[in-house]
This record gives structure tokens, sequence and C-alpha cells, in this order.
């Protein structure tokens, strides 16, 4: 593995809507990254939400996560609107949490961007917008670049890279498309049934190249976070993970 894939797998994540179905809070998300030897986590709501929450308990949150070693390597997805309160808590987490990037997603009549684009220059993070499939705003390609036309480099791509093959998109592709707009990838792989319905698999296992997409990281020196989603086998996803993290892993090494 060379010096530039073994600093990005170093980074590698899960997303922790992978563990909604696990009992235990923080501590069992904890016990499930040690045994999935992956020491990053990409925060969503429904385990800790900056809205909700008060700074105490956010803190004393990333305490916990810091004392186990885990680091937060982003926060989402995250539905911004047009709530300016609601959107300043959120990079409030983030510039106390200390990630650079918010997974983000919104409503293209409203006006989120005026709102996300201030708070990005207030607060020095930018914002990966995530795509989620065929019906989604921000499923088409043709969505983001009209996206990406009308705002600054504060406004990129989370690449998800499962849901962009439900819009009928290689990943790759995209990705080499937006790498300038690149913050940040979810690493999911799908199959799909003959009506085109979804099912999550291990990662590299369905559509996805992954050799070809760990060699493209490598190539354009990737510095975003990078997570596992994984929404398969909600009560007991560990042992499918523990195989994304050794099939991701295993790509990044023949660069």
């Amino acid at each position: 593995m060379t010096k530039k894939a073994d600093q990005i797998v170093s980074r590698l994540g899960i997303q922790s809507w992978c563990f909604r179905g696990l009992k235990g809070g923080q501590e069992s998300i904890i016990q499930a990254l040690r045994e999935c030897d992956v020491h990053n986590l990409e925060l969503c709501g429904i385990h800790l939400n900056p809205v909700e929450a008060g700074k105490a308990a956010l803190s004393q949150a990333l305490a916990q996560y810091a004392g186990a070693g885990v680091a937060i390597s982003a926060y989402g997805t995250h539905g911004f609107y047009d709530n300016a309160d609601e959107a300043r808590k959120v990079f409030e987490f983030a510039a106390l949490a200390s990630f650079p990037s918010i997974t983000g997603d919104a409503w293209p009549g409203s006006k989120w961007i005026e709102v996300v684009e201030s708070l990005c220059a207030e607060y020095g993070k930018k914002i990966a917008v995530h795509n989620h499939g065929r019906k989604h705003w921000f499923g088409p390609v043709m969505a983001l670049e009209d996206l990406f036309q009308r705002t600054s480099p504060h406004v990129g791509l989370c690449l998800d890279t499962g849901w962009m093959l439900d819009s009928g998109e290689n990943p790759l592709e995209v990705a080499r498309k937006f790498r300038d707009r690149l913050y940040g990838v979810h690493m999911k792989d799908f199959v799909f049934d003959r009506a085109g319905k979804p099912e999550d698999v291990v990662t590299g296992t369905g559509n996805l190249d992954l050799d070809g997409l760990a060699s493209f990281l490598v190539e354009m020196d990737f510095d975003g976070y990078l997570s596992i989603e994984f929404e398969g086998d909600v009560d007991n996803p560990v042992p499918a993970l523990k195989r994304c993290v050794e099939a991701i892993r295993a790509s990044f090494a023949k660069v």
C-alpha cells in the first residue's frame, strides 16, 4: 500500500446509521467500531442531534468517543432548509467536534444556500451534499452540476456510491467529474432486482467498481471523509461491516 493510500485508509469510518438497530447507545457503537477495527465515526442525528442536545451533552458524548479513541469524521445527513438558528447549531457542533465537512440535504426551492454559504464562511466549514438515488432532487448528475454552478466551493458533494448506482450513474465517473467538490464519500454497494429495487451488499461484491474508486481517490489525493454505509442486517451489522472494511482495505492495498 502506498503512503497516500494508507493515509486515506487511516480515515476510513462508519456512518452511525449502520448501528441504528443496536441497543446500548454510544457504548454499543464504540464496541462495534472496535470489532470492525475502525476508529472514525460519521455521526447521524439518531445518535446525537446537535439541534436538540445542549452543549454540555454534546461535549460529554464527544469526550466519551475521544476517550475510546474514536474520532468524529463528519455529521449528517442533516437537512438544511430555511431555519438559520438550527443550521447554526449544526455548525457549532462541527466546530466543537473539529471536523471540516457536514453531510447535508435540502429542498431545492428553499433559501438554504444563502444560509449555509454564510455559515460556512463564518465557521470555516464545508457542506457535502448527499445524493440519494433516482427519486432524490440531488440524485441526477445534472442537478449536482446546476448546484455547483450556483454555489461557491463551500458547497460540495458527499458521493454516496450506492445511491449513485441507483441513479444509473457510474460512481467512479461521477467522482472524476466532481473531483474539485468531492468532500466526502459514503462507501455503499447495491445489487438490483428485476424491478430495480436496490439491496445492500458488502462493498465490492455488487455493482461498485471498488478497485477503480480506490485507485482514483489515491490518484486525486482525496482528503475528505470516507464512511462505510451498509444498511442491511440492522440488528447485527458488525459481521457484514467487518467484511466491508476488509474489502476496502484490500482495494487500497493494490494501489
